[in-house]
């Protein structure tokens, strides 16, 4: 049954600055099983994924309504993923592997900014937020909020 769109979840992959990751290593974190360095689960954490380069990645598909269709539920924040999209920039970690830090190069905050400003205009009333606004965690390494207001959302 599908669900309000309430929320969209900006996330970091949480690796080391200036690593590329690919769609497939993502996938293989998140679903593979536990015994195989997975996660288990049955479906990727994110819709979208920023690479270094500024390309937005697709990983998974979607209908681009306000609603969310159990086919394109990710599992990138527990208890919001039902009525949330999740986007992931590549990074979050400073080169120690270890030190979470802002990495989103040139070509990512420009994608990103590009990113939220569409989907603000299409989905007014979604809340944007930051990962850790719902989670005991660092991620995304920046202060969503305060990013936001740079970029002329105030929500």
């Amino acid at each position: 049954m599908s669900k309000p769109l309430k929320y969209l979840v900006i996330h970091c992959t949480a690796t080391p600055e200036g690593r590329e990751v690919s769609s497939a290593e993502i996938r293989h974190w998140h679903t593979a099983p536990v015994s195989k360095g997975g996660r288990g689960w049955r479906q990727v954490g994110y819709t979208d994924m920023v690479h270094p380069d500024g390309r937005v990645e697709r990983l998974v598909k979607n209908n681009e309504d306000a609603q969310v269709d159990p086919w394109e539920v990710t599992n990138g924040a527990a208890g919001y993923n039902s009525v949330s999209r999740h986007v992931v920039y590549v990074g979050g970690l400073a080169v120690d592997g270890q030190t979470p830090k802002d990495t989103r190069t040139a070509s990512q905050k420009e994608a990103l900014k590009a990113y939220v400003l569409d989907f603000h205009r299409r989905f007014p009333k979604v809340k944007i937020i930051g990962h850790r606004e719902v989670a005991d965690k660092a991620c995304p390494s920046f202060d969503v909020r305060k990013w936001l207001k740079e970029i002329g959302i105030n929500q």
